[in-house]
């Protein structure tokens, strides 16, 4: 029988629990998926929403009565999936995770071989019509179940990131917000001599302290809470599938995920000299200025993980880095990990003798930025056609990779609709003058209104 399927969106599938997404949903999904990539075999797991696991019981079923072969690895995160479909070499890999989205919400990711994203224009939506139509053809064969623990195999891979014997003891605040990721640093632990602090750190998906965000400003008191207690080097926060993570430094303040990525640019570079990376059109400078003086090359994509990943296979980039905090790796199926990052920091502060603070306040100077500034627009794009009317006169370049970017002699925004949500974000930064930064962002603010 042909439903509507609502929960489809440009990158992934996300919906409300049961009117959205539901058992019924998720077979389908199963078969669907199985018709449009005819895999041989396919990964599956699951986060710690207290829906998950049902969920990915009835995507099991879809996938094996389209005589796909089912490999379960538990509950994991997001990134565990990538791993597994890399490391065990599967036809795809499918997670059932809503990340940092309400309690009521669950979703899914999906992936093809060699952890290639399946999103909206590489064949997510060519799914979901398969999905509502609901004819699925019979199959010769049931698939077979097994299931298997990767976890092992992906702490070995995590760990060949750092040089273990240049850590040094650091007191360590981590926040797993009732996510996933106190599991993977628990397994962590042993190979490392950090002293741990943990905050919410046992997975429960009723999310007793709220959703996992710690881009929520409420969300982020229990980790300086804890940083300043304790006396801490570094505070980690994630989000619920930790695909990405956030950083705080010795004095408990927040680290934008700007300037993550070219502390993390940079360490790849000094490894592999003349080497790429991928970096989003929204604040740029920083980025591009430590890859050129690190021998490098900074190559602007289009903001969006399918984008990215895409650009750093075409290009073989070492790394790219999105200031929403997602951080790709090209040794980790050019895929995201919200676990890489730390570790490479830490590192980082064990090697340099530098505190977390220290590490960033000179590009923090030298580029003073916004942060990313949401606003509800009822017309959009007659918003982004004012500002480039007010602003093209006196504009060196104007740039449309993603939304309107628009480039002055001392500063520079981005301003671009949400793919995600109806919002417009703004992010505005200028050459080491925090005062015209602050000025500009107001200006653009107004123009807002």
């Amino acid at each position: 029988m042909k439903i509507e399927i609502n929960c489809f969106k440009p990158y992934d599938i996300r919906g409300r629990i049961p009117d959205q997404l539901n058992e019924e949903i998720a077979y389908r999904i199963g078969r669907a998926y199985a018709v449009w990539l005819k895999p041989r075999n396919v990964v599956v797991g699951y986060d710690i929403r207290l829906t998950s696991q049902d969920l990915c019981k009835a995507l099991t079923q879809g996938l094996l009565d389209s005589g796909v072969d089912v490999i379960d690895i538990g509950q994991c995160g997001t990134e565990e999936i990538y791993f597994a479909t890399s490391h065990l070499k599967t036809s795809g890999g499918i997670v059932v995770t809503a990340s940092h989205n309400p309690k009521d919400y669950n979703g899914m990711k999906l992936v093809r071989e060699d952890s290639k994203p399946i999103s909206g224009d590489t064949g997510l939506n060519e799914i979901k019509s398969l999905a509502e139509d609901g004819k699925f053809p019979p199959s010769s064969r049931s698939g077979t179940l097994t299931q298997e623990d990767t976890k092992a195999a992906y702490i070995e891979h995590l760990l060949s990131y750092i040089d273990l014997s240049a850590l040094k003891p650091m007191k360590v605040v981590v926040n797993a917000g009732n996510g996933g990721a106190g599991a993977i640093v628990d397994l962590l632990e042993p190979h490392l001599p950090f002293t741990f602090i943990k905050v919410h750190h046992e997975p429960d998906g009723h999310f007793p302290n709220g959703v996992p965000n710690p881009l929520l400003i409420e969300n982020r008191k229990p980790s300086i809470d804890a940083i300043l207690a304790n006396r801490a080097d570094i505070g980690i926060a994630w989000d619920g599938d930790f695909d990405r993570c956030f950083f705080f430094d010795e004095h408990a303040a927040f680290v934008e995920g700007y300037y993550i990525v070219g502390l993390l640019a940079e360490s790849f570079l000094k490894k592999e000299a003349g080497a790429k990376v991928i970096h989003d059109p929204r604040l740029t400078w920083n980025t591009i200025e430590i890859a050129k003086k690190n021998g490098g090359q900074a190559i602007q994509c289009k903001t969006g993980h399918a984008f990215i990943k895409e650009r750093m296979r075409i290009e073989d980039a070492v790394y790219g880095g999105e200031m929403s905090a997602h951080h790709y790796f090209r040794d980790f199926a050019y895929c995201d990990s919200g676990m890489i990052p730390w570790l490479l920091v830490a590192e980082m502060i064990c090697k340099t003798g530098k505190t977390m603070s220290q590490l960033v306040k000179e590009r923090m100077a030298a580029f003073p930025a916004s942060g990313e500034i949401n606003k509800t627009i009822a017309d959009p794009a007659a918003l982004l056609k004012k500002v480039q009317e007010r602003y093209e006169i006196s504009a060196k370049s104007m740039d449309f990779t993603d939304g309107l970017s628009m480039t002055f002699e001392d500063w520079r925004f981005n301003l671009r609709m949400s793919n995600t949500e109806p919002v417009v974000r703004l992010n505005v930064e200028s050459r080491a003058d925090k005062v015209l930064m602050e000025a500009k962002t107001n200006e653009l603010l107004a123009l807002m209104e």
